[in-house]
């Protein structure tokens, strides 16, 4: 099969390669998978390049946890009326070596999820990391129907999906941007109110469109720089799910936090438990069919070209998502 992978971490021009590899062959309980589209996540550069301390797990890496294809052959254990249906799959790098930058894949028969005719590849290819992390974010401490939701970071790849599952949930969220003329754009992703958080006295503005009343859940981006923020917006008992942070060793306001009985929850895409990963599947699936979650696609270069796309991800500079097209095709169907 034509792959691409990594035999050491470091820059993607420097330590990518294209070529070809044995076909893998599904195991018991897990099914293959031809790529269509591969998804690029920051976790994927991350492991690359071994930021958060990551060391290489396995001696070569095909990356990316993320894609969407169609499933080709079946392992003992697994129906064969799967051959031929539709998929994206979720954790195809996690704790395995061979991702979705390839022509074929293989996963837990449970990690290819049915992906309707109407859903295009490259909507559901890049959703398992991002997607999953936003679900576990609203969801991990029970329902939210008739609660407001804070999420920050609102238009990244977990803020999007995070808008969806919050408001299908049933709550009023409330969104915040970087800049001013970001707020329309989150609202059109599902917000019911949006903030842009470059002014002042950002606390205030939150609770100013929640008429005065406090949140109940965050959905947060940058643990580190907004926890004051959070502090002063959250009802007592709230939830702080915090997924990322920029400085690595934040101080944490022990005693106002204890005070006001917030719980903070960490999270990592990686290990979930499996009953939510599941929920989370179902959920991102029938978000994607109402068209209540959609990614813009600014990139969608070939296989050869992964490395760019690695750079276009890094920078942040494409302005949306970025994928990659293993199979050739152009229409992302």
């Amino acid at each position: 099969m034509r792959a691409a992978w990594y035999d050491r971490q470091g820059p993607a021009r420097e330590v990518l390669q294209v070529g070809e590899l044995p076909d893998p062959s599904p195991g018991d309980g897990e099914v293959r998978v031809r790529v269509s589209v591969s998804g690029i996540h920051v976790g994927d550069l991350g492991k690359r390049q071994g930021w958060w301390g990551s060391t290489m797990s396995f001696p070569r890496v095909v990356p990316h946890g993320d894609g969407a294809g169609v499933i080709d052959a079946v392992g003992p254990g697994v129906d064969p009326a799967r051959v031929g249906e539709r998929v994206w799959v979720y954790l195809a790098q996690s704790y395995r070596p061979f991702g979705t930058a390839a022509e074929y894949t293989v996963v837990p028969a449970g990690h290819a999820v049915p992906l309707p005719d109407e859903v295009p590849y490259e909507q559901a290819a890049g959703l398992g990391i991002p997607g999953i992390t936003a679900h576990r974010a609203i969801f991990a401490d029970g329902p939210v129907t008739g609660q407001r939701v804070l999420v920050t970071g609102a238009l990244g790849a977990v803020g999007r999906a995070a808008l969806a599952v919050a408001r299908r949930g049933g709550a009023t969220v409330i969104a915040t941007v970087r800049r001013p003329e970001q707020v329309e754009s989150a609202l059109a992703a599902g917000a019911h109110h949006a903030v842009d958080s470059a002014g002042d006295d950002l606390a205030a503005r939150i609770l100013d469109v929640t008429g005065g009343e406090p949140v109940d859940r965050v959905a947060e981006l940058a643990f580190d720089a907004n926890i004051a923020t959070n502090l002063e917006v959250l009802r007592y008992g709230g939830v702080v799910a915090a997924y990322a942070t920029g400085e690595a060793e934040p101080r944490i306001p022990f005693w106002p936090l204890g005070f006001k009985n917030v719980t903070v929850r960490f999270l990592s895409n990686d290990d979930f438990p499996e009953p939510a990963n599941q929920a989370a599947a179902a959920d991102l699936t029938a978000a994607l069919v109402a068209g209540d979650l959609r990614y813009p696609i600014t990139a969608r270069l070939p296989l050869a070209e992964i490395a760019q796309a690695h750079e276009l991800v890094e920078r942040a500079s494409a302005g949306g998502r970025v994928v990659l097209d293993v199979d050739g095709s152009t229409g992302g169907s």
